[in-house]
């Protein structure tokens, strides 16, 4: 079997002295779309942020295609090879749509994403590229932070919570662009509370409760039962 192009092994992730995550194992295999799932605080934002830089670890806790990346910072991550749409979206308010995508090429890593790519995947962004970005809707915004984080042309793509706070037909609009997003042998790893939503376009899952994984499984099959169980902790 190749190697993974992300392992996690054993993570422990702290905020101060409050831990977490504890001893999280996690694999993601290149050209795989891996879901987290998991009610409020259970620990899938630090764990996107321990994958990210944004929170640092011990180094050979976050493995990225054979590189030991635990501790390096953000800005390192990502010249790495993986990019973050945080929760929230954090565009940068004071700078157009279009500045705010040209920052994410700013890293210079090559591939098929630019600014043209981005516009043809979400042509109203084009449309409105001269508008300041906190001006759009928040489907609009996430389309923004979706096309930053694409034009740092990612191995890895991470999506914490793509759909909060969105309108379902915005929703369902961002769903129908994953095809396209990660169809270039991309991997991906989506947070999401929608648990429907996210099987539907993963091939693996993971269930974390309270900073630990409590079932993990193909996505087609596992049994809504086995979630429930895994994401509420009731037996």
């Amino acid at each position: 079997m190749p190697e993974p192009i992300l392992k996690i092994s054993g993570l422990d992730a702290f905020y101060e002295d409050f831990q977490a995550l504890y001893g999280i194992d996690l694999e993601v295999a290149q050209g795989e779309v891996l879901a987290i799932i998991g009610a409020n605080g259970a620990g899938k934002t630090t764990l996107m942020r321990s994958i990210s830089g944004l929170t640092q670890n011990k180094a050979d806790m976050v493995t990225f295609r054979g590189d030991r990346i635990g501790a390096l910072r953000a800005d390192e991550v990502a010249e790495k090879g993986i990019a973050l749409v945080p929760e929230g979206r954090q565009l940068f308010p004071s700078l157009s749509v279009e500045e705010n995508l040209l920052i994410g090429g700013q890293i210079g890593r090559k591939g098929p994403w630019s600014l043209s790519a981005v516009y043809e995947l979400f042509p109203i962004l084009q449309e409105r590229r001269n508008q300041q970005s906190t001006s759009l809707s928040g489907g609009q915004q996430q389309m923004v932070a979706i096309g930053r984080a694409l034009m740092a042309n990612p191995d890895l793509i991470l999506f914490d919570e793509i759909s909060l706070g969105l309108a379902p037909i915005i929703i369902k609009d961002i769903y129908a662009a994953l095809p396209g997003i990660i169809g270039e042998g991309m991997s991906a790893l989506i947070v999401e509370q929608d648990i429907t939503k996210a099987l539907s376009v993963s091939q693996r899952f993971y269930c974390l409760q309270e900073g630990r994984v409590s079932l993990e499984g193909a996505s087609a099959t596992v049994a809504r039962e086995d979630i429930s169980r895994a994401y509420f902790g009731v037996e």
